[in-house]
């Protein structure tokens, strides 16, 4: 019965291995070029432009939690443990989170006009305000895909909305790109994906008739207030860095940061990505500790042994990331570059730390990691007020990359306490050890070549090699890549 268990249990890691697979692979063909196409926007725009609107959107973010209140992960959590839950909840669960996109808007443009936003920059926020609320009104029909474990029709549907505005911008950059046209172009795809989405939801699920039941409606906002509050204070997290850079320092310097965290945001996609399917799976096992123990030793080297060569690429060759940019001057190349290479260290330690987060709030500790995503606000609003307006976007990215850390310790220290996982200490020295040769390795061939060789050429020589390291430390072995390879196992 044990083997049977245990053969029953890797199966289904296998499984949700081709799920994850599916998932980046989809992001891959559309978020890469996303990426490349928003680097001609701001250089089209200018970097004052394009950091009043990276401020405007990264405050949209932190506002818009109050638009979900938690429903969203609340219903994955409850709809992959219980499967009547859907069923039950969902009809009252669907205006309710529709009416909370109003009320979020009406805040939203509340606290743009307190932080001295007036007449256009209003209206602007406005509109990406409501792009931003429809696609998360979408994430949320999404959850009901991921509570049911259809992670492969979740996957095509998370990139829609990228899809659509990526054609939208290419079309309008020959024929001119203003921005009043590019953030109209933003709040079309959002709203056609969320009715495209609505409308799948129905279709893969049933018609959902509404039925407003006030007990289900309290009930469900009281269980879901650790998630709201936990959304909350990370959206403040990631998000306040660029508002205030915008407000102490200058839209120009908010638009060097924005320039910087842009490759940050496009790599972290990838744990983004990565995380609500396991998110869903620790949650669907929330019961069997040796289950989730054996999900965190499996997603450990996911999320973190891809994210540890982009960012060795990154601290090597961040330079080349800016070709684009052929509008700005050297200075500034170098000073996006900068703030690249200290934000990408960030990088590093959500790959290793990140998943420890998503164990914690899908097994009930969400109140601890909110508190401990808190002290990280308050220590990152003080170093940004200290030093935001001498140090500009320098001082944002290394104040993101401390609070990160702190959190960071935070997240083991608690899976260590609280829960019957266990921190995987030697993994993570593994992992770690796998980092320290890649850079000595790496640092090795640019000092004997002089930078001799052509960064493409450069990136493909140390991704054998790092294929030879991932081997040689044990951290994947040739019977695990025959089994998910060649099917032998099974």
């Amino acid at each position: 019965m044990v083997f049977l268990s245990g053969l029953s249990l890797r199966n289904g890691i296998k499984r949700f291995f081709g799920n994850i697979s599916f998932v980046v692979l989809l992001n891959l063909l559309v978020k890469p070029g996303w990426v490349v196409v928003e680097n001609l926007v701001q250089d089209r725009l200018g970097h004052a432009t394009f950091g009043l609107i990276t401020a405007l959107s990264a405050l949209t973010l932190v506002v818009a939690a109050l638009a979900d209140l938690g429903l969203t992960p609340y219903s994955v959590q409850r709809g992959a443990a219980e499967p009547s839950f859907m069923a039950e909840t969902f009809p009252t669960l669907l205006p309710l989170r529709g009416a909370l996109n109003a009320v979020a808007l009406a805040a939203m443009l509340a606290v743009g006009w307190l932080l001295g936003y007036r007449g256009n920059e209003l209206l602007l926020l406005g509109a990406i305000g409501t792009a931003l609320l429809l696609a998360q009104y979408g994430q949320f029909l999404r959850g009901t895909l991921q509570a049911r474990q259809q992670f492969n029709t979740d996957a095509v549907l998370s990139v829609v909305e990228k899809f659509l505005l990526l054609g939208a911008v290419l079309v309008l950059i020959p024929v001119g790109l203003t921005l009043p046209r590019y953030v109209g172009a933003r709040l079309a795809a959002a709203a056609f994906t969320t009715v495209l989405l609505y409308g799948l939801m129905t279709r893969l699920l049933g018609r959902v008739k509404y039925r407003w039941h006030a007990p289900v409606a309290r009930t469900a906002l009281r269980a879901s207030l650790p998630f709201a509050l936990m959304t909350l204070l990370y959206g403040v997290n990631e998000r306040i860095d660029m508002v205030m850079l915008e407000r102490l320092a200058s839209p120009t310097e908010a638009g060097y940061y924005a320039g910087a965290y842009r490759w940050v945001d496009a790599v972290m996609m990838y744990a983004w990505t990565v995380l609500p399917l396991f998110f869903a799976k620790f949650a669907s096992v929330s019961r069997d500790a040796g289950a989730q123990r054996q999900l965190l030793w499996f997603g450990q080297r996911v999320l973190t042994l891809p994210l540890l060569f982009v960012v060795a690429f990154v601290l090597f060759r961040g330079e080349v990331l800016f070709w684009q940019f052929t509008r700005s001057t050297p200075a500034e190349v170098v000073r996006m570059t900068l703030c690249l290479q200290i934000l990408i260290v960030n990088v590093l330690v959500h790959g290793f730390f990140a998943i420890y987060s998503t164990l914690l709030t899908s097994t009930t500790h969400e109140r601890a990691v909110s508190w401990l995503v808190a002290g990280s606000i308050f220590l990152n609003i003080g170093l940004n007020l200290f030093l935001l307006p001498r140090y500009g976007a320098v001082a944002a990215s290394l104040n993101t990359l401390l609070c990160a850390v702190a959190v960071s310790v935070g997240y083991l220290v608690l899976v260590a306490r609280r829960t019957a996982v266990g921190v995987p200490f030697r993994l993570l020295a593994r992992l770690l050890l796998a980092f320290g040769l890649l850079c000595g390795a790496w640092y090795m061939l640019q000092f004997g070549l002089n930078k001799g060789l052509s960064w493409w050429l450069e990136a493909g020589l140390m991704g054998v090699i790092f294929g030879a390291i991932i081997l040689g430390t044990g951290l994947v072995r040739r019977a695990e890549i025959s089994q998910l390879v060649l099917g032998k196992g099974n």
